[in-house]
């Protein structure tokens, strides 16, 4: 199966008032596991995250042919810049391309516009050249879309955007890479991780995160950031790791 909404929240139980553990993108592909009454389980095929969703119709899963590489991109009934926007997607959506008429293209009954597409095979040789596309973001605690996203949804999605695996939470996310840095060894790209949390330097002096208690992602100082979770919420570095 296939999400064919903007966004699915994905809960930790079969309540609402549950914890949301991840989310489901448009075109994101998943198993259904079990179905109990309005509830389903489903297993998320790209990283095999499990969760519980409410049953709707959901469409057979399909070959993407392009994704969305803006934060978000409006959705219109026709192909004209006139009509008005039916919906937006938000950032590694995937869709299937049926019909292309001038600077518009069609899916599912729907028309974006080419230039908030790209192939889906397409990857950047900087993993997190798209991250700061989220700065202001609302932080959202189980979110991957732009209207609120955590921080190891924002790394997760990063790597997924450029065709590469990376595991959904923080603290498989450590144990996925590998390769020990110490802080004074520091560069761009590396992860920064506390207990249930990660950052991305985006410099050997910065880093961008989705940050609870700021709600919403920022850009800050490593050591000033260290420095602030230590303090605030008793917690020190955990690992730092080099992607690549």
């Amino acid at each position: 199966m296939r999400s064919n909404l903007s966004c699915i929240n994905v809960y930790k139980k079969r309540n609402v008032k549950s914890e949301v553990v991840t989310q489901l993108l448009y075109g994101d592909a998943f198993k259904k596991i079990q179905k109990k009454g309005s509830w389903v389980k489903i297993k998320n095929n790209k990283d095999n995250y499990k969760g519980f969703i409410k049953i709707e119709k959901f469409p057979q899963n399909q070959k993407s042919s392009h994704k969305i590489h803006k934060l978000f991109a409006d959705l219109y009934s026709q192909p004209y810049k006139k009509n008005k926007i039916k919906n937006k997607l938000s950032f590694n959506s995937k869709i299937k391309i049926t019909k292309k008429q001038g600077e518009f293209y069609k899916f599912d009954n729907l028309w974006d516009k080419k230039k908030d597409l790209k192939e889906i095979n397409y990857s950047t040789k900087d993993i997190f050249k798209k991250v700061k596309n989220f700065i202001n973001i609302k932080y959202k605690w189980g979110g991957k879309h732009y209207s609120g996203i955590d921080c190891s949804g924002l790394v997760q999605l990063c790597f997924n955007f450029n065709n590469k695996f990376c595991p959904r939470d923080a603290k498989d996310q450590i144990k996925y890479f590998k390769k020990k840095i110490k802080l004074k060894n520091i560069k761009k790209n590396d992860l920064i991780f506390w207990k249930g949390h990660v950052a991305v330097a985006i410099s050997k002096e910065k880093l961008i995160h989705a940050y609870g208690p700021y709600k919403k992602v920022v850009i800050m100082p490593i050591k000033k950031t260290i420095n602030l979770i230590k303090k605030t919420a008793k917690l020190s570095i955990t690992g730092i790791r080099r992607i690549n």
